[in-house]
């Protein structure tokens, strides 16, 4: 994928906080070169502090520092789960979610996850949200699941791919930052869509398709 600067259209952008208010009790996909970021986007929506589960196979060689993420995000609540391999990594998320002692379940997988696993997240997802929910009616519950590439795992609730790209218009006193294009590739109740997200986390709409 092309790393061009998007032709953002002259619309009015929005927090980046506001495309990431995804539907509860439901898996959705993140994928894409910057797909762990995007994650850690998505746990900075949450109190800081609050415990959230990743869980990532233990031969993986990308591994997050804790440290690294405070720019983002409160890495206190982080518990890290590794299982031998990747199948058990989804057997560790569905009972993770079934629980619904978290607000938040991420699973990386090598390759997309095949539609009878992935309904069963849902369905754990679903319980677990109702045993959070019973206790407290504002608490949530999300499972996300990382993939490499343009993902394709069956069955998401929604789909979407972060990836960086140059900075448009960026300040004389700051000339190096950090830009990305988001892509909503697939979502239930809403079509497809692309942004650019700047340095502030302001999502700036962009025509959709290939970069």
């Amino acid at each position: 994928m092309s790393l061009a600067a998007p032709p953002c259209l002259p619309a009015r952008p929005v927090p980046l906080e506001t495309l990431l208010d995804l539907r509860p009790g439901r898996a959705h996909e993140f994928c894409g070169p910057s797909r762990h970021l995007l994650a850690i986007w998505f746990l900075a929506r949450l109190p800081a502090g609050a415990p959230v589960i990743w869980i990532r196979p233990r031969w993986g060689m990308d591994r997050l520092c804790p440290l690294g993420l405070r720019d983002w995000a409160s890495p206190e609540g982080l518990i890290f789960v590794e299982p031998a391999r990747a199948t058990e990594c989804l057997g560790c998320a569905e009972e993770a979610l079934r629980a619904g002692a978290v607000a938040l379940v991420v699973v990386e997988q090598p390759d997309p996850p095949a539609l009878t696993p992935l309904r069963r997240l849902h369905l754990a997802a679903e319980t677990g949200l109702a045993r959070r929910q019973s206790a407290d009616r504002a608490a949530g519950l999300h499972a996300l699941v990382l993939t490499p590439g343009a993902g394709g795992t069956p069955g998401v609730e929604s789909r979407w791919h972060l990836t960086p790209c140059p900075a448009r218009d960026a300040p004389l006193y700051a000339p190096v930052q950090g830009a990305w294009r988001l892509e909503r590739l697939r979502a239930r109740m809403a079509p497809q869509a692309a942004w650019q997200i700047d340095a502030a986390l302001q999502a700036h709409p962009c025509p959709s398709g290939p970069a």
